[in-house]
């Protein structure tokens, strides 16, 4: 049986781990995020609180746990709030990675970090596994100086690329790209979408589904866990609208000039996704597939 630990399990990834680790006969799980636990499954785990941010707290609950495998999801991911906060944002997306990270090393933990296309300046995306990093965002920079501390640990690591992360939680979730239009149109609200950034969207479960491949297979190394679909934010704003059967004239295109955000974001990444295909078997839903189950969830 593999002992896992995840962080930030009160989050959208978080929380779909959650649900399907705590299933799992192969797999005893512990569960950790700051404050109580939020997750409506609330058996078939072990619950810490825990501040990653603090590097004693790290150090006594993983030597108390001695886990096998760390799936390291917490993470600040407010791009813009990263800009305008960069001490928070190095306290949590580089700091609290450089405590976990440590502490695996010293009980040959296999550590999974979780990380972004915003490493990317978005010049000449999609993106493989090679690609050279170059962030214009602060989010972005953190997140490459935190891959950097996990590719020189000396004992198993993986890091997981991800991107436009969506889905459906429980109470207490926050919002994503696909609940925001949906939410909107269902309102009646105008909403200005760029049509000049461009992503490999990611279902939520297709992310869990990555990382729970990556440490059950003990794989290292760096993979891109994405959607399989390119698409602009403003096409992918449409495609929410035809599916739920809303109306997409509320939908304005945008330049992201003509946007105000703190935050650069680079044009058009999108991440490759075939060496997790051939090495982990990983198989995302296509995006209407993905509509589907958050319909279903919505509902359910």
């Amino acid at each position: 049986m593999k002992k896992i630990l995840i962080t930030g399990a009160n989050g959208l990834l978080g929380k779909k781990l959650v649900e399907a680790l705590s299933a799992n006969t192969d797999v005893k799980l512990i569960a950790t995020a700051r404050g109580e636990n939020r997750n409506s499954i609330q058996s078939g785990y072990d619950y810490y609180s825990l501040d990653v941010t603090s590097a004693t707290d790290v150090s006594h609950l993983l030597q108390k746990i001695h886990p096998d495998v760390v799936i390291h999801t917490a993470a600040m991911t407010h791009v813009d709030a990263c800009e305008l906060d960069h001490s928070a944002s190095y306290l949590h997306n580089v700091e609290a990675v450089k405590h976990l990270a440590d502490t695996c090393e010293k009980l040959n933990t296999h550590f999974i970090h979780v990380s972004t296309d915003f490493i990317f300046d978005g010049l000449n995306g999609p993106y493989d596994e090679m690609a050279t990093p170059n962030p214009i965002s602060y989010y972005g920079f953190c997140k490459w100086e935190a891959e950097k501390i996990v590719m020189r640990l000396t004992t198993p690591w993986t890091i997981l690329r991800t991107i436009l992360v969506f889905g459906v939680i429980d109470k207490g979730s926050r919002s994503n790209v696909v609940l925001w239009v949906k939410n909107n149109l269902e309102q009646g609200k105008t909403i200005h979408v760029v049509h000049d950034q461009y992503r490999t969207p990611t279902l939520a479960e297709d992310l869990a589904q990555g990382c729970i491949l990556a440490a059950m297979k003990g794989a290292t190394g760096i993979y891109n866990i994405a959607g399989p679909e390119m698409m602009s934010i403003y096409e992918l704003a449409i495609r929410v609208a035809d599916y739920f059967q809303l109306d997409k004239s509320l939908i304005l295109p945008s330049d992201s000039s003509g946007i105000n955000q703190p935050a650069k974001r680079p044009p058009r990444t999108g991440l490759m996704i075939e060496k997790a295909r051939r090495e982990l078997g990983y198989h995302p839903h296509l995006f209407h597939e993905s509509l589907a189950l958050v319909k279903k969830q919505l509902e359910s």
